[in-house]
């Protein structure tokens, strides 16, 4: 709800509340973001400046306590008095504008205020706030947008040149305010197959910035980011949660000025950042995400998770189950032909797979990643049928047929490339840089946007393909205004080839997580989290990206171990089991498997179905655990999904209590493993003093055994209250080294459980 009285402006849900209000002199200043208040409380929220401080350069010189210096503000300009961080730049020729804005007038819309300029938007908001600013004599109008999205906001600002001259915008952010208080900065950084790994900044009084200049939103600093106040945790204290909702170059900052306020911005990058703005012309920034909880992360995480799902997610896949996939990537690569892929096939299907993904290799002169990207005619050696008669056979069998694309690329040995090497990417008067034998095709230019237009979609209409994969696998060398050009035209080509084909699940993916964000989730249900499928690696990847995005829109799979990013050894459960905290699929070679893990992995399948919603959609948090382990749970109203995933064990480990939350502390609930086998090849040489029998522990007989047979393992089944299941159980005993216990958890290393928890009826 948005309500305004006497210059102040409230927007309001029943877990936030946000205000400012125009000042006299007509500055917006910043009252409160937190807790529900009342419009009421405005005055008693206000900063009592007293009689200012010493050095202060005001509107007024009467009034010294009037400093925009040192008032917390919504927004401002350059050059006039306020000495902290703009959130902005114009410039008229090569003299710098110094901006004084002043409010003017405001407007409330029912809904969503639309942006004009392609970017991606939100859908769905209640209201909208435009509050309207002038910078006095210049010849400029900035109006700042607020939509209220009940759980979040949202906030983008929007500027037009009134002047008859041609003025350049070096920078503009999204949004930007003044916080009272001490908080820390959570970012969510790294690189490729190292993705989003938390890091916690204090604010102090040194500029911490979050940016991405490498063209998109990149692996090394994604666009999400948390304030929290001191002492939050997971389950308690203030926690701002701040995104765009744009997949190009970045920029974030937070600083703490000596009066102690926290201003915060972000929008497009402002390096090498130069927008002409023509006479009557506008600028519109991408639209940044605000949410606030009371409630520690999980709180915040809550909110971002709600507002994803309902809001930014495309209509027809908005709590949409995500099929079950398997991907030839890893199993194939560029080595296959029909044959062997409907042989793949068939064992995805009788391991319950829904949908069968062909990767790289299907088209043009494609045996490697040298040539041929960019020709997208089917290559009928591989597939002698075309795409029509592949996906035909697929659905005899009883799959979907998915395909993989990586159309914004081109190989200097291609036939698109020979016929116009201009459409490729060049620095003039430099040699090209070359990346994975790629170049870019320049998306900026109406031609090469209509060849990918008309080129993939000639593909979806040869065949019934189901899902998309839409990969991306190199760096741009475009900076500043050419680079967001670029990011205008990829949501251009992705618009016109999806919107008109709904149904079709598009998988975003840039060398796995080089580009997760909410810009390429408003075509794309869900996004390939990195190309690092060890289960370890990806407890830190999704658990990281899990505070800022819905576990339903992470590609998430298994894959053989040891794994090829890391050549670590972990066990098959626990590669289903951190799986299927996203949208599960598997990726490797069916053929390779021993008939246990054949079975292993059917049952995986299966439980993961009759969980899916749960998995999926329900609410998720991250758990207190013990020292080494990691603790996630999703929650539904009909059970609780709890995992908990262990690092290194040691030696006879002692005992330890897990807790799960949001139950009920007077109800009484079933708690069961999830059934799980053990290889006897994990017992090694103890297979020596096991068997009644001398065997040789590498020998045929019992490698032979290994395949076929599985011990059970880390059976549970009891019941408890929800208070005693929060306040933390004992599960059942891990390996001690002194025998085997089907009732104990034998695994060793990187060992999990998933726990099913549902309520027992009939009792209260």
């Amino acid at each position: 709800m948005i309500e305004v009285q006497n210059g102040v402006f409230h927007l309001r849900e029943s877990g936030w509340s946000y205000l400012f209000r125009a000042t006299e002199q007509g500055l917006l200043e910043h009252l409160h973001f937190g807790a529900p208040v009342s419009i009421q409380d405005a005055p008693a929220l206000a900063v009592k400046p007293g009689m200012g401080w010493g050095m202060a350069v005001t509107p007024n010189e009467a009034d010294g306590a009037l400093c925009p210096d040192t008032l917390p503000l919504e927004w401002s300009g350059a050059g006039r008095g306020d000495y902290r961080e703009s959130p902005m730049e114009v410039w008229d020729g090569d003299v710098p504008l110094p901006a004084e804005f002043r409010y003017a007038d405001y407007q409330i819309f029912e809904g969503t205020a639309r942006l004009q300029s392609g970017l991606p938007q939100a859908g769905g908001g209640l209201q909208t706030l435009a509050v309207t600013l002038r910078a006095g004599a210049l010849p400029l109008t900035l109006t700042l947008y607020y939509t209220d999205f009940g759980g979040v906001l949202t906030r983008r600002a929007v500027l037009k040149n009134e002047s008859r001259r041609t003025l350049t915008v070096r920078k503009l952010m999204s949004w930007c305010v003044d916080l009272v208080g001490e908080y820390g900065l959570t970012t969510f950084d790294g690189g490729w197959i190292g993705e989003a790994r938390r890091h916690v900044t204090p604010v102090e009084a040194a500029r911490v910035v979050n940016e991405s200049t490498a063209g998109f939103s990149s692996n090394r600093h994604n666009p999400g980011f948390l304030l929290a106040g001191k002492g939050a945790g997971e389950d308690c204290g203030d926690v701002y949660g701040f995104n765009l909702i744009y997949s190009g170059n970045h920029y974030a900052s937070a600083q703490r000025s000596f009066q102690g306020l926290t201003r915060v911005m972000q929008g497009v990058s402002p390096a090498l950042f130069c927008a002409v703005l023509a006479p009557g012309g506008t600028f519109e920034t991408p639209e940044g995400v605000l949410a606030y909880s009371g409630a520690g992360f999980n709180g915040l995480s809550a909110a971002m998770h709600r507002f994803v799902n309902g809001h930014i997610i495309p209509p027809a896949w908005r709590y949409r189950p995500r099929p079950v996939l398997f991907n030839d990537w890893e199993g194939c690569m560029f080595d296959f032909d029909q044959r062997r892929l409907l042989e793949l096939a068939g064992r995805a299907k009788k391991q319950g797979a829904e949908l069968f993904v062909l990767d790289d290799g299907w088209f043009g002169a494609r045996n490697s990643d040298r040539a041929g990207l960019g020709d997208y005619g089917v290559n009928e050696k591989k597939l002698p049928e075309g795409l029509g008669g592949f996906a035909g056979k697929l659905a005899g069998l009883g799959l979907n047929f998915g395909l993989w694309f990586e159309p914004e690329a081109v190989n200097p040995d291609s036939g698109l490339y020979r016929a116009h090497p201009d459409w490729a990417i060049h620095q003039p008067g430099r040699s090209d840089l070359l990346s994975r034998h790629e170049l870019l095709l320049d998306l900026r230019k109406e031609a090469v946007r209509d060849y990918i237009v008309d080129s993939v979609t000639e593909v979806l209409n040869s065949a019934d393909i189901r899902y998309v994969k839409w990969d991306m696998n190199r760096q741009s060398v475009l900076t500043g205004a050419a680079a967001h050009e670029y990011i205008l035209g990829l949501y251009d080509v992705l618009r016109r080839i999806f919107a008109p084909r709904p149904d079709i699940l598009l998988e975003s993916c840039s060398s796995g997580g080089n580009r997760f964000d909410l810009g390429m989730l408003c075509f794309s249900p869900q996004i390939w989290c990195s190309d690092n499928t060890d289960p370890m690696e990806r407890l830190q990847i999704q658990g990281g990206l899990s505070y800022l995005y819905p576990q339903s829109c992470m590609g998430a799979h298994v894959s053989a171990a040891p794994h090829a990013q890391t050549l670590r050894a972990t066990p098959l459960s626990t590669r289903g089991n951190v799986s299927f905290f996203g949208a599960l699929g598997y990726e490797l070679d069916l053929k390779a498997l021993r008939p246990v893990e054949a079975r292993e992995i059917k049952a995986q399948i299966a439980f993961y179905k009759a969980h899916r919603d749960t998995f999926q959609f329900g609410a998720f948090s991250r758990l207190p655990a013990p020292e080494g382990w990691t603790g996630w749970q999703v929650r539904s109203e009909r059970e609780t999904l709890a995992g908990f995933f262990r690092g290194l064990v040691p030696a006879a480990p002692g005992i330890v209590k897990l807790r799960v939350s949001g139950l009920d502390n007077n109800r009484r609930y079933r708690v069961r493993a999830r059934p799980q086998t053990l290889r006897v090849g994990d017992f090694g040489n103890l297979v020596k003093y096991l068997s009644p029998v001398r065997v040789n522990p590498d020998g045929p007989l019992l490698r032979a055994a290994d395949g076929l047979y599985a011990l059970p393992d880390g059976r549970e089944d009891f019941t408890a209250t929800g208070a005693a299941l929060m306040a933390g159980f004992a599960p059942a005993a891990l390996f001690t080294g002194t025998g085997y216990d089907k009732n104990s958890h034998n695994q060793g290393d990187f060992g999990s459980e998933i726990y099913v928890i549902s309520e027992e009826r009939g009792h209260d």
